[in-house]
C-alpha cells in the first residue's frame, strides 16, 4: 500500500473516452474478434509520401537537435502564408506558435484564463478535453448546448446570454467534433458583433477540421474578423488535414498580449517540437495539395453512405453532417442510453462507436460514428447493427 499523496486537482482531470473504446476494441481483436472501428477520430489514410520523405530527409540532413520553443521560423512563415491563402487574413509569423498536436493549445489557453472564480464557456457535446481541462484549472465550465434541430451549430444569442463578468474564455469549434456540425457565417457574424459588448472575453477557435467541409460549404475562420484579433486564439494543425496524427504537430495563432505567456508555457512543458516533424510540416503546407482533396472527397462519399444507412436503422435518425468525419445519430428511438448502445454494438456487433455522453451531458441519446474507415467496412458495420436492432 503506497503512502503517496497526490494533488487534489488530479481528481478533476478527465480523459478522452475514444481512446478507452479503442483499447477495448483492440483487446477484443486480440481475442480473435472481427472488430470494425468507427470510434477513433483519425484519418485512415497514410501521410502523403512527399511529406514522409521530407521528414526522412530532415533526419538524414542532421536535424536532430532542439529548435526554437515556438517553432522553426520557416515553419511559422509557412503557416502564416497558408492561413492568408486560405482565409484571406494576414498573419504575423511571430504570432504563430508550433506545438505537439492540438491539445497543448487547448491546455495552455485554458490554464492561461482558468482559475477558481472564473468561468469558461465551451461546446457541449464537444471535444472532451475542453471540459476536462477547465475543471482541472479550477474554473467553472459553462456548457453551450448544441442542438440537433440547429444542425449542432451554436446559437450566437445563446452564447452571448451566458456571458457574465466572470467569463474569461469562450471556446468554439466549427466544423465540430463529435457532431460534424458547421456554424453558418450569419451566426458567427452575430456572435462577433455581440462580443463587442464583452471585451474581457478571450476566444479560442478550434478550427482543426477547417478543410473538411461538404456540399459546397466554405469555412469561416475567426481570423477574418479584425475586431477580435487582439483576443483571438486560433487552433489548427496537420493531424486531420494531412493524416499526420502520429507526427504530433499543431499550431496556434496567438494575440500579442498572450505570446510571452504561451512561450513560457512551451519552454516549461515540452521545450520544442520534434525537429524532423517540423520540416515535414513545411513541405505539407507548401507542397502539392492533391492528397488533401482526394481524402476529403473520399470522406464525402463515406459521409453520404453512413448518414443514409443510419437513417435506415430502426430507432435512429441522423442529421446530415456538414464537416469533419463524424456522424452523430440520435438513438433515443432504440430505447437505449448512449453507453448501453455503445457497449451493445461493440460486444455483440463488433462495431466500435463512442457514446455521446463521452462528449458531455448534452450528448445523451446520441452516438458518435467516425467514418474514417472504408466504405466496405462502414456497410458491414451498418448491416451488423441493423441485424441486432431488428432482432432485439
Amino acid at each position: 500500500m503506497t503512502d503517496m499523496i497526490f494533488a487534489e486537482n488530479l481528481s478533476r482531470l478527465g480523459t478522452e473516452s475514444a481512446f478507452v473504446v479503442l483499447g477495448r476494441a483492440a483487446r477484443l481483436a486480440e481475442e480473435g474478434r472481427d472488430i470494425i472501428n468507427l470510434g477513433i477520430g483519425q484519418p485512415d489514410f497514410r501521410t502523403p509520401e512527399h511529406i514522409v520523405e521530407a521528414g526522412i530527409k530532415a533526419l538524414r540532413d542532421g536535424h536532430h537537435g532542439y529548435t526554437p520553443a515556438t517553432g522553426l521560423p520557416a515553419l511559422r512563415e509557412a503557416v502564416a502564408a497558408d492561413l492568408e491563402r486560405r482565409h484571406g487574413a494576414a498573419v504575423d509569423p511571430g504570432a504563430v506558435v508550433v506545438v505537439p498536436g492540438g491539445k497543448p493549445t487547448m491546455f495552455f489557453a485554458i490554464l492561461m484564463f482558468g482559475e477558481p472564480g472564473a468561468e469558461i464557456l465551451y461546446p457541449n457535446p464537444g471535444f472532451p478535453i475542453y471540459e476536462s481541462v477547465i475543471r482541472y484549472s479550477g474554473a467553472t465550465p459553462v456548457p453551450i448546448a448544441l442542438k440537433e434541430e440547429n444542425g449542432f451549430a451554436f446559437s450566437a444569442d445563446t452564447v452571448l446570454s451566458q456571458i457574465t463578468p466572470r467569463t474569461r474564455l469562450l471556446i468554439i469549434n466549427s466544423p465540430a467534433n463529435p457532431t460534424g456540425g458547421v456554424t453558418p457565417k450569419a451566426e458567427i457574424d452575430r456572435l462577433v458583433k455581440g462580443l463587442e459588448a464583452h471585451p474581457h472575453v478571450a476566444i479560442l477557435s478550434d478550427e482543426i477540421y477547417s478543410q473538411m467541409l461538404y456540399d459546397g460549404r466554405r469555412h469561416v475562420s475567426l481570423l477574418q474578423y479584425p475586431e477580435i484579433r487582439d483576443r483571438l486564439i486560433l487552433l489548427d494543425g496537420w493531424s486531420k488535414t494531412y493524416a499526420m496524427t502520429g507526427w504530433r504537430l499543431g499550431y496556434a495563432v496567438w494575440p500579442e498580449a498572450a505570446l510571452p505567456h504561451v512561450t513560457r508555457l512551451c519552454i516549461n512543458d515540452h521545450s520544442c517540437v520534434n525537429a524532423a516533424a517540423q520540416f515535414a510540416g513545411i513541405v505539407a503546407l507548401t507542397g502539392p495539395q492533391d492528397a488533401v482533396a482526394e481524402m476529403v472527397a473520399a470522406f464525402d462519399a463515406r459521409r453520404r453512405l453512413i448518414v443514409e444507412g443510419l437513417n435506415a436503422l430502426p430507432g435512429m435518425r441522423c442529421a446530415d453532417a456538414g464537416g469533419a468525419f463524424y456522424a452523430f445519430p440520435n438513438i433515443e428511438g432504440t430505447g437505449m442510453t448512449s453507453t448501453e448502445a455503445q457497449d451493445l454494438f461493440l460486444e455483440k456487433c463488433g462495431v466500435a462507436t463512442v457514446a455521446g455522453t463521452a462528449f458531455g451531458a448534452h450528448g445523451e441519446g446520441f452516438l458518435r460514428f467516425s467514418y474514417a474507415n472504408s466504405q466496405e467496412n462502414i456497410s458491414r458495420a451498418l448491416e451488423r447493427i441493423g441485424e441486432v436492432l431488428n432482432g432485439r
